[in-house]
């Protein structure tokens, strides 16, 4: 009896958890995820002055080939050094934590490198905090996966 209980506990936090995983985004969460699809408009367009409100002075971008604050994003952007031409976003989640806004994008990111046009598959974490009425981006994050041949 007593492992009877134990299990449908189990079985019922189970099914909590898959509910509260695929649960309807909030509406901040909703302004987070729209803020993050601009910003990959933003950064495929070129447009540095969009780019260069969101992003706070404080803020770091972590690449394949090095890290960096924001001044050198903008500029790399604006160059050219690096031309984010479409990023195909395949699943997305957020967490909210007070003030701060955890995105995290699952995307293959078709992308000019050095000359090169390059398609990488990626986690993408963004982190956004809350100032004033508004975020800005602290945190910009690529980290490459590894995903089975088609």
């Amino acid at each position: 009896m007593k492992t009877s209980i134990i299990g449908l506990f189990f079985f019922i936090m189970s099914i909590a958890s898959v509910n509260a995983q695929t649960s309807t985004p909030t509406k901040v969460e909703q302004e987070i995820i729209k803020l993050s699809k601009t910003k990959w408009d933003w950064m495929a367009d070129k447009n540095v002055d969009s780019l260069s409100v969101l992003f706070d002075e404080k803020a770091v971008f972590v690449h394949m080939g090095g890290s960096w604050g924001k001044e050198r994003e903008i500029a790399v952007i604006k160059s050219g050094g690096i031309h984010y031409k479409k990023a195909d976003i395949h699943s997305v989640s957020v967490n909210i934590i007070g003030n701060t806004a955890i995105l995290l994008n699952n995307i293959t990111l078709l992308a000019v490198v050095g000359g090169n046009e390059v398609s990488n598959p990626f986690i993408v974490t963004e982190v956004y905090v809350k100032e004033g009425n508004g975020w800005k981006m602290g945190s910009l994050s690529f980290t490459k996966i590894n995903v089975p041949a088609k």
